[in-house]
């Protein structure tokens, strides 16, 4: 399962972030999310637990944890590919 983490603190690191998941299971990987520009962090990144229920374990037990001084925010990742397409109209006015 995909996880979203925000709400991150900046300080949080693909190691940490990972050591946080390993508790409840197997953590494929861990990913904090960077700037391409300031190479700072983003505030956010993913986490893939190859196991369901140690996943679901620990969406609810991460959730709302407070982490550097922030509440993160842990869910399961919206997998894309649902938002609707933007058609516009070619009528003239």
């Amino acid at each position: 399962m995909n996880i979203y983490v925000g709400n991150l603190s900046y300080n949080v690191t693909d190691e940490s972030l990972q050591s946080m998941f390993s508790e409840f299971g197997k953590v494929e990987s861990a990913k904090i999310i960077m700037d391409r520009f300031t190479g700072r962090s983003k505030g956010f990144g993913f986490v893939e637990m190859p196991d369901n229920s140690e996943a679901d374990q620990a969406i609810k037990t991460l959730n709302g944890k407070s982490v550097d001084g922030r509440n993160m925010k842990v869910n399961p990742a919206d997998p894309g590919g649902k938002r609707k397409k933007k058609t516009y109209s070619k009528r003239r006015y």
